[in-house]
């Protein structure tokens, strides 16, 4: 009842990561080498030190279900969109909007995975952590729609080519002994039409076979890079109780979103964010415990846990540390409060 986890990402050491080149590319959509501060030859070892820094962090700090803290991705999505057959990032479309180009992936041929990308990552995790263990994906109807489609000419049929690289790659995640598989979708929200055309037949595509806990993120985007004032309800959540996922992650700290539509979701659990991550600023446990009390006169207890709003990529590694402890106290308090 009432436990915790993290969405996915936890800070890039400084000596790993230039976070200004990072920040400047906002999410990367085709790959990003230049962030790197390690030369090739030890970056790999230089990323799984870090990715031990966030283990023992998320450990130390309480957490029940833990990631490997995406130390070895550029963006939550880039690593694996790149690694499918089909994409060109030679000669990447150009995005712009509000004042950034974007270079994204073509598709210039039937999307398909080549083999595992995440395995490895997860079995390194895996190796050294007792703790639940969470992989992320990108999800498939976030893929489709960060990539120019120069090949299937019909956005539903690019989504579901993403869908079954997503599911290939879920279905080695279960075999190496995942915990937790989590969709990262905020796309949903950004193309409410679409995903009320196809969005949930792509999701339970996704996710055929998998009998593992399965999650999907659904985000207003990183704090540190959206503006405060973001709305006060999804565009597409509650058609997510039709699907197969059973969790459901939402950000509900910064956003301040209207927690009434839980109601309709009364057979998924809640992944409820409660941490702010625009800011470094380490909010109090009798803060966040408040934020955890939101949720229950909609969500039972034991359909709840909690979590930060989002990604922690964005703050400093000190502040996600303290923000993580103080959320494992708030929810305790909680527990003690409910049980």
């Amino acid at each position: 009842m009432l436990q915790t986890t993290v969405v996915g990402s936890y800070p890039q050491p400084e000596w790993l990561v230039d976070h200004e080149i990072l920040k400047a590319k906002v999410v990367p959509r085709v790959r990003a080498q230049d962030i790197w501060r390690i030369d090739d030859s030890y970056l790999n070892e230089a990323q799984n030190d870090a990715t031990l820094l966030a283990i023992r962090d998320q450990e130390l700090a309480g957490i029940d279900c833990i990631t490997d803290g995406e130390m070895r991705r550029e963006s939550y999505s880039n690593r694996f969109a790149t690694s499918l057959s089909g994409i060109d990032t030679a000669d990447p479309f150009i995005r712009k909007v509000e004042g950034y180009e974007i270079p994204m992936p073509r598709i210039i041929g039937p999307v398909r995975r080549h083999g595992p990308v995440e395995v490895d990552d997860l079995r390194f995790l895996k190796s050294h952590t007792d703790r639940l263990a969470k992989i992320t994906l990108p999800g498939p109807f976030t893929l489709s729609k960060q990539a120019s489609d120069d090949y299937y000419g019909d956005p539903e049929a690019a989504a579901m080519a993403y869908a079954d690289a997503v599911n290939a790659e879920a279905r080695d995640l279960q075999v190496a002994g995942a915990d937790v598989i989590q969709l990262d979708e905020p796309w949903l929200r950004q193309d409410p039409d679409g995903a009320n055309l196809y969005g949930i037949k792509v999701i339970n595509r996704a996710l055929e076979g998998i009998n593992v806990t399965t999650a999907i993120h659904l985000c207003f985007g990183y704090g540190f890079i959206v503006s405060p004032d973001k709305p006060k309800a999804y565009t597409f959540l509650e058609q997510l109780a039709d699907c197969s996922v059973d969790q459901i992650s939402i950000e509900a700290a910064q956003p301040h979103l209207d927690l009434g539509v839980f109601s309709s979701l009364s057979e998924k659990t809640i992944v409820f964010g409660v941490i702010d991550l625009s800011t470094n600023e380490i909010e109090s446990p009798a803060v966040l415990a408040d934020r955890i009390r939101r949720a229950l006169p909609f969500v039972a207890p034991e359909r709840l846990i909690a979590a930060p709003d989002c990604g922690m990529k964005y703050l400093t590694r000190g502040a996600a540390f303290g923000k993580l402890r103080s959320m494992v106290e708030a929810a305790e308090i909680v527990r003690q409060e409910v049980s």
